[in-house]
């Protein structure tokens, strides 16, 4: 059923972003145990890789080949790789507000991306989504000025993963969700082992930092970007972009819990714009389905 599909894909991206939402939290907790960027990016992938590689034989499924292969590669070592990268280098430059809300310039991206590339129909309902999502994400994350690598980095982070999106709508449609993120994660696992030999390793020193590296694996890995991908296959990049957009709310809300952040009302106004832009998305989405059947 068309509109059962396209549910599914939608809850499959807030899926995906509640996910991701937890890798800050975690992340905090494996800095605080001396773990350095390369190193846990470097075990993050590979462990993951790991999980899907034994998902895969237990399927008794093969990986892809010749150009379907060459371009999921490319989304993990350049893209994935390359996201994580920019973001990170932004982050010692300028603040995490700015940096994360030019990091959600991506949707905007992939919207026109889209419309020029893949041909997707724009329409006053997605525009107007967009630009709430992206008001209410600006007052989330409550963005200061930084200086000009950072504000560069962070904007190179959202075209680099913009692109990634395009390229996983396209790529999706030949190969399952299993299959991709396993070839992005060993990737990028390849390209941050390197980082990591060259620069040394510095592994989680306490069993707690060893779950918490265990829960951006699973919780913060595999499954948000397994259903991403997934429910870009199911309801097109530009709709799975702007449900993403839940993603800082989660962070805020679970750092507010574990680590006692107070909440100011400009960030519950934020957290309720994104709410509600979510809402108005997939309405629409719904909507429209319903009325070409």
């Amino acid at each position: 059923m068309p509109t059962l599909r396209r549910l599914t894909g939608a809850a499959l991206a807030i899926v995906s972003a509640a996910g991701f939402g937890t890798l800050a939290i975690f992340g905090r907790f494996l800095y605080a145990d001396g773990v350095d960027t390369f190193t846990l990016l470097f075990l993050r992938f590979l462990f993951a890789a790991s999980i899907l590689t034994f998902i895969l034989i237990l399927r008794r499924e093969s990986l892809p080949r010749g150009r379907v292969l060459a371009q999921l590669i490319g989304m993990g070592a350049l893209g994935y790789a390359g996201q994580s990268f920019t973001y990170l280098s932004g982050i010692k430059y300028a603040s995490a507000g700015l940096v994360a809300l030019l990091l959600y310039l991506y949707p905007a991206i992939v919207f026109v991306l889209s419309v020029i590339f893949l041909k997707e129909k724009a329409n006053w309902v997605k525009a107007a989504a967009l630009a709430v999502a992206l008001v209410g994400t600006a007052l989330t994350v409550g963005p200061a000025s930084g200086e000009f690598l950072g504000v560069f980095f962070a904007v190179a982070s959202a075209l680099i993963y913009s692109a990634y999106i395009i390229v996983g709508a396209n790529v999706m449609k030949q190969v399952g969700a299993i299959q991709s993120s396993l070839v992005i994660f060993a990737s990028a696992a390849l390209v941050y082992g390197t980082l990591t030999l060259v620069n040394g390793a510095h592994f989680p020193a306490s069993g707690s930092g060893w779950l918490s590296m265990a829960g951006i694996v699973i919780f913060a890995t595999v499954i948000p970007v397994t259903a991403f991908l997934a429910g870009i296959e199911r309801i097109g990049p530009t709709n799975a972009s702007l449900l993403s957009t839940l993603e800082p709310v989660v962070t805020v809300l679970l750092a507010a819990w574990l680590f006692g952040e107070r909440l100011a009302p400009i960030t519950l106004v934020g957290g309720g714009l994104i709410l509600a832009a979510v809402i108005v998305l997939t309405r629409s989405e719904i909507g429209q389905r319903e009325s070409r059947e």
